[in-house]
């Protein structure tokens, strides 16, 4: 991503404060929302973005924090249903170019793409890693053993 985004970031827990941080020290404008004020603590003291206290499910919210003129909207919450409701809404409402939502049901993550939402789910690839390090594991101990 080029340092001249324009990305609303909705939860600001450990993912959503790394990436708002992340962003904002890369040069792009971050608005990041999150119904508990004190997760704001998380953020650098470098982050240049904006912060946004409240529900970001509230369509009203979402156009304060001027989503019609966002690049990305990425969705970070610990809720399913919150990540779901909040990215539909970016996608088919704002129209946000690209739209981004962590899930952590991995039966979810079917629903989300045939809604044309792209997903991280971090159980999906948690499971990845540790079967390739598994395969990883097992390849290192056939080579020793010949």
């Amino acid at each position: 991503m080029t340092n001249d985004h324009y990305v609303v970031i909705v939860g600001c827990g450990r993912v959503g404060s790394l990436l708002s941080n992340k962003l904002s020290g890369a040069g792009n404008s971050v608005v990041v929302i999150d119904i508990d004020e004190s997760t704001f603590d998380d953020l650098s003291p470098e982050f240049s973005g904006f912060r946004m206290a409240g529900d970001a499910t509230q369509v009203a919210l979402l156009r304060e924090a001027k989503l019609q003129k966002a690049d990305t909207l990425i969705a970070t919450t610990h809720d399913d249903n919150v990540n779901l409701m909040v990215a539909q809404v970016a996608k088919n409402i704002f129209k946000t170019p690209l739209v981004l939502a962590r899930v952590y049901d991995p039966k979810r993550e079917l629903v989300y793409e045939r809604l044309g939402i792209r997903t991280i789910c971090p159980t999906s690839v948690a499971a990845s890693l540790f079967m390739d390090a598994l395969v990883g594991e097992t390849e290192s101990a056939k080579e020793s053993v010949s």
